[in-house]
């Protein structure tokens, strides 16, 4: 496969059961092939996506300085700003040359995940930039309610076995920043290549070249979303609870040509969590003579320790 499929989620919202499982069909196929696909329909407005970016260049253009008191010691960098170059891909010694910030889950006082998740950090300076980034993570969260629910259809599961899941799930918005590049990046790369650590994934802000897939030929294919699109892949949260019938697909930022050193480029991608109870053995219906189990158990929370370390967000 040498291009992302696109599908339209409205597609699965209409009252239309043909329609509905078009929609299955196509998204469950794209991840058994590619691990990836644009999708149309979700729930983000142009007006929310517009005040989204605003917000999030103002917050990244304040001082150095100013950036830094929000940065959170001793959680895993997982709420608040984290600085240029402190995230590692799995595998590789250089820093991303990114600096980002965190939305974490809104819980009320009295959820009782309200003591495992961080507060989430609120920036004086910008009031805006707490507001939108609420709203945006909610709606995001919604479309990915959907997005699963379909996948489970696709896996031979109950349409709504993944609610009980995600609902006050760990999920992350986070916004990027990948600033200009001012010297030969020595082998550095705005983000190397990786796999998600999560359920799925859904990306704002991959419009320009930039995002590449590897497909299962090893070859690297530009991930290109049309204005009105999320890019949706698969984490290998998800990859091992199906037993790899659904695949995380590894991806990369690529550096931009020479004469575009100078830009700045922002993506936002929205990580869907679920709690950290969600056991992530491999379901019984994606293991037979063909496809032997291929993971340990584990659970989600335990999962994400593990690669939080491995990209040094957490020390031992």
């Amino acid at each position: 496969m040498d291009k992302i499929p696109s599908v339209d989620l409205r597609d699965f919202l209409s009252d239309n059961p043909e329609r509905k499982q078009k929609f299955v069909n196509e998204i469950g196929k794209a991840y058994e092939e590619i691990g990836f696909v644009a999708l149309k329909g979700h729930f983000l407005d142009d007006q929310l996506v517009e005040g989204l970016y605003g917000e999030v260049k103002n917050f990244f253009e304040l001082p150095t300085e100013t950036k830094q008191k929000y940065e959170i010691p001793g959680i895993g960098g997982q709420r608040g700003y984290v600085g240029f170059g402190k995230e590692t891909a799995k595998g590789f010694k250089k820093g991303d040359l990114k600096e980002f910030w965190h939305f974490g889950q809104y819980v009320s006082d009295d959820s009782k995940y309200k003591q495992e998740y961080p507060d989430n950090v609120i920036v004086d300076e910008l009031p805006k930039f707490n507001e939108v980034g609420k709203e945006t993570y909610q709606m995001l969260e919604k479309t990915g309610k959907y997005v699963l629910r379909a996948l489970a259809l696709y896996l031979g599961l109950d349409e709504f076995y993944f609610d009980d899941k995600i609902a006050e799930g760990n999920s992350i918005l986070r916004p990027i920043h990948y600033p200009p590049i001012t010297q030969e990046p020595d082998d550095a790369v705005r983000a190397a290549a990786h796999g998600d650590i999560n359920l799925i994934t859904l990306l704002m802000g991959s419009q320009g070249k930039g995002l590449q897939v590897q497909n299962h030929n090893g070859e690297w294919i530009d991930a290109i979303a049309e204005p009105d699109e999320l890019m949706i892949n698969v984490g290998d949260m998800l990859s091992r609870h199906t037993n790899n019938k659904l695949k995380s697909t590894i991806h990369r930022v690529v550096n931009p040509p020479r004469e575009l050193w100078g830009t700045s480029r922002y993506s936002i991608p929205f990580f869907m969590h679920p709690v950290s109870g969600m056991s992530l053995n491999a379901l019984e219906n994606c293991i037979d003579e063909n496809n032997p189990k291929l993971y340990e158990d584990t659970t989600a929370g335990e999962f994400l320790h593990e690669r939080l370390i491995e990209l040094g967000l957490i020390k031992k």
